[in-house]
């Protein structure tokens, strides 16, 4: 029963997940105003809580939105919520609203910002997508130019993730004005000899989490890295793409569209990238 019908967090309350109500003139509901942060946990253990944290931070700043509680009080909640499920491996999801106000677009003054926390139990890629690689496919980036803002209004990414379903592929590769971005929930990182690089940390991208730790782990494994904008043909002439979320972790990428990606397999700085990442979640 508590994984069917789990406790989620509220406005101060734990609730049921079936119970959890917000009234329909939410901000977030009406506009899609609000930011979140997800954060995986294994073996009960946050991964990079510090880095989640400021991102959320950042994000609310970003768009206005009162911080509603201390890093510290956040970490509470969090222990409150996944204490509540029985899973060690789990995947934290965070949001918060403006709040509940009448319909209008310019910022409410003196509303209390929503706050809701829920988490399911979290199963890394399956063993064979990491042996075997996946394929993407290649679109336009037509978001909006906030791209850095983890917000919660994300009809755009969710019309590229439908159209890597509709065309048989895992994912989406963006490119903007003929430059890559980012995927539709993921970073995206280019090799060729022996290089890994990745998009400028800039307002075209969300700044992954493990953009960071993928950047400590090629200074500790000595791996030349570069932030840097580069076109499609690049992308596709790479000797190895790769993908990286929180869900996902670190994924090959072995095609884009129907071009083949170096020869078609997981290349070497996938795997020792993915050895690293492994390592990185049990220390």
């Amino acid at each position: 029963m508590q994984d069917q019908d789990p406790l989620v967090y509220l406005n101060g309350e734990m609730t049921p997940l079936s119970e959890a109500k917000i009234p329909v003139l939410d901000r977030g509901f009406i506009f899609g105003d609000g930011v979140y942060e997800v954060i995986p946990m294994y073996a009960r253990r946050l991964f990079r809580p510090r880095q989640h944290m400021a991102r959320l931070f950042r994000s609310l700043n970003a768009v206005g939105i009162h911080n509603p509680h201390s890093a510290d009080e956040w970490m509470s909640l969090i222990e409150r919520v996944s204490s509540a499920l029985a899973s060690d491996d789990q995947l934290i999801y965070m949001q918060v609203t403006r709040g509940v106000a009448k319909r209008a677009h310019a910022f409410p003054q003196g509303v209390t910002p929503t706050v809701f926390i829920m988490t399911n139990p979290f199963t890394p890629p399956a063993a064979e997508l990491c042996e075997n690689g996946i394929a993407c496919v290649s679109l336009e980036d037509k978001r909006w130019l906030r791209c850095d803002i983890k917000s919660i209004s994300l009809l755009g990414n969710v019309l590229a993730a439908q159209y890597a379903v509709e065309h048989g592929a895992m994912e989406s590769i963006q490119f903007r004005d003929g430059f890559l971005t980012e995927g539709s929930s993921s970073n995206v990182w280019v090799v060729k000899d022996g290089k890994l690089m990745g998009p400028p940390k800039d307002s075209l991208i969300l700044e992954g989490i493990r953009y960071g730790l993928i950047e400590e782990l090629c200074r500790s494994g000595n791996m030349p890295f570069e932030a840097r904008r580069m076109t499609r043909e690049e992308v596709l002439a790479a000797d190895e793409v790769l993908i990286s979320s929180a869900s996902r972790e670190l994924l090959p990428v072995v095609q884009i569209d129907d071009k083949r990606i170096g020869n078609g397999e997981p290349g070497p700085v996938f795997r020792k990238l993915y050895a690293a990442y492994q390592d990185a979640k049990r220390a």
